[in-house]
């Protein structure tokens, strides 16, 4: 096998030789101190995350969906994206699948090898009948997986956006994508480990583009999650509290709005504001693209 030159996230750290002989104090210690390093690799990146929000929130406004494909552990930082957009922002499930080397199994248990299989990767992407308004977001620490890769070659050709997020610089991901995003963060205290502050970084990298897409689709107002999905007992009582600190209403007239329209805070906040029905006032916030500040008047 030829040698080659390994990425940065795989050099071994010449500040951490000896780590096998810290104290467990020292240890914790390197690894937080190392882990600050993450945010501001995320916050060199800001204008590539910018860029990649603009245009998947023109995408997701025409009505695509937003694909997450990764491997290992960017991955599963991908999946977990994926799946808190819906109770937090309402953000329908079939609206952000997450391709994940391996399968869904490999949420829990490692498929090693499965993040090589480029063919599967392709056919796991095209089995979701992708379209051109569609986002597709690739994430490989290394900027060489091939399964990320091979969904970012397959998506190009079907006109959707491609973006691509690596850990190291002059990664084959970003190249390939439209919009790449590096999120340089080098060695790691245990080489190789990208499950730290590789990992990190794209976790901050993910919850900024996903939260910044959705605030730009009006899913918040102010800076108050008004689209939640109420669906335990805390979220109840959160939509409750978030629709009267906004309408001005009491408890009991918030809560008699919620229930005629399903628990959905932001057609309470227009029928207690603008003294509507729960249908008016979905029919009002659906011709304003869901914008509650338009359908109170305030644009």
């Amino acid at each position: 096998m030829n040698q080659v030159q390994p990425p940065g996230t795989e050099n071994p750290s010449s500040c951490h030789l000896a780590l096998d002989r810290y104290t467990s104090q020292d240890l914790v210690q390197a690894f937080v101190h190392d882990q600050q390093r993450a945010a501001s690799a995320v916050l060199k990146a800001a204008q590539e995350l910018s860029n990649a929000v603009e245009a998947s929130a023109e995408r997701l406004a025409r009505g695509g969906r937003l694909i997450y494909a990764g491997a290992g552990t960017s991955g599963r930082l991908a999946v977990l994206d994926a799946v808190e957009l819906f109770p937090t922002f309402s953000w329908s499930r079939d609206r952000a699948p997450a391709l994940l080397a391996g399968g869904p199994g490999a949420m829990f248990i490692a498929v090693e090898g499965a993040e090589d299989n480029r063919e599967q990767a392709a056919l796991d992407f095209l089995a979701l009948e992708p379209r051109e308004s569609d986002v597709v977001f690739a994430i490989a620490a290394s900027g060489t997986t091939p399964f990320a890769l091979a969904v970012i070659e397959a998506a190009k050709p079907l006109g959707c956006l491609t973006i691509g997020m690596a850990n190291n610089p002059g990664s084959a991901l970003a190249a390939a994508a439209q919009i790449g995003i590096v999120l340089d963060t080098g060695p790691e205290v245990i080489s190789g480990s990208t499950r730290l502050k590789a990992g990190t970084a794209q976790k901050i990298a993910l919850n900024s583009f996903s939260s910044s897409v959705m605030v730009r689709l009006h899913k918040v107002y102010g800076n108050l999650m008004v689209d939640l999905k109420a669906t335990n007992a805390k979220l109840y009582q959160r939509a409750l509290r978030l629709t009267m600190t906004v309408s001005g209403a009491s408890a009991v007239q918030a809560e008699e709005a919620l229930l005629a329209c399903g628990y959905r805070v932001k057609v309470a906040i227009v029928m207690l504001r603008c003294g509507l029905p729960a249908k008016q006032a979905e029919s009002l916030l659906s011709a304003l693209a869901g914008d509650l500040r338009a359908a109170l008047g305030e644009r």
